[in-house]
């Protein structure tokens, strides 16, 4: 069995959240990832793979992504920084690195500002303190009527590709198999109730933690552009940036291995990795792959 693979549920305030889990046993420390926009949590299994040894990363489908439960109280700021919350509470681990990635990273951010005892670290992957425009030219995507289902898989990545997608191998990742061939996790109505949700200026809460804090972000990123990054630091004390020549928004996929680095670094510089027993130091476990 590939245990970085294994779903399970988590059981929080009545709901069954599935999470991706990557185990490590009681004493490793523990990562929630929180995926974006059309995501889910196995987005995160190359993540898991390569600080396998060093920490647990849990990583939920959060409300409208993967195979979440329907919910009927919407899906803006406040619910998703509402589950994530009792997210980490129902652990029961203590402190958490909370690490998100784009919406996720804001929700991460949000968490921190407003939950400060349930975080120990922050990791926020391509995202700033604002998601508008003019800072953002393009803060959400017009998926309205983008195809559910197909045939096979290759015909579901043509039908996306035709609506100017060149690669849709991040969207796919939210496809699956059915009776009548594949089908989206994902429904387009609401990615668009999800995306107008993030839309804002969320400075005061970038600012409101004093944790902690790595700012990972895609040279090549549209939704992080080098100035708002430039601001983050600026602003926010405590707060580390690494930047990854050749990769845009989704760094986890366009670098993973730098990616990683960084994060065991970063993890390690704040003694936020296991102790070896009987020697105190951080264990590294084979490091990244």
């Amino acid at each position: 069995m590939d245990l970085l693979a294994e779903m399970g549920t988590v059981l929080v305030e009545g709901r069954r959240v599935p999470v991706m889990d990557s185990g490590g046993g009681a004493r490793a420390p523990v990562m929630v990832a929180l995926h974006g926009t059309f995501g889910r949590g196995a987005i995160f299994r190359r993540l898991a793979r390569d600080l396998s040894g060093l920490v647990r990363v849990i990583a939920p489908d959060q409300r409208g992504h993967g195979w979440s439960e329907p919910v009927s109280d919407g899906y803006g700021r406040e619910a998703f920084v509402a589950d994530a919350a009792a997210l980490i509470r129902a652990l029961g681990t203590g402190p958490v690195v909370l690490y998100g990635h784009s919406l996720g990273g804001i929700t991460a951010y949000q968490v921190a500002a407003r939950h400060p005892e349930l975080v120990s670290a922050l990791i926020v992957e391509d995202v700033g303190p604002v998601m508008r425009r003019p800072e953002v030219p393009h803060p959400t995507l017009d998926v309205r009527g983008w195809p559910r289902r197909a045939g096979t898989r290759a015909e579901l990545s043509e039908l996306i590709e035709r609506r100017g997608v060149p690669d849709p191998s991040y969207f796919l990742q939210s496809a699956v198999p059915d009776e009548d061939g594949w089908r989206m996790l994902l429904d387009w109505d609401v990615m668009m109730e999800v995306q107008r949700g993030g839309v804002g200026d969320w400075s005061a809460d970038w600012r409101g933690s004093s944790c902690p804090a790595l700012l990972l972000r895609g040279e090549e990123s549209t939704l992080l552009p080098a100035a708002l990054a430039d601001r983050m630091v600026a602003e926010r004390p405590g707060t580390e940036r690494v930047d990854f020549p050749g990769a845009g928004h989704w760094v986890h996929d366009d670098a993973p291995v730098a990616l990683a680095g960084a994060v065991t670094a970063f993890l390690r510089d704040h003694g936020l990795l296991r102790a070896t027993p009987g020697t105190g130091r951080a264990h590294a476990g084979d490091g990244p792959a």
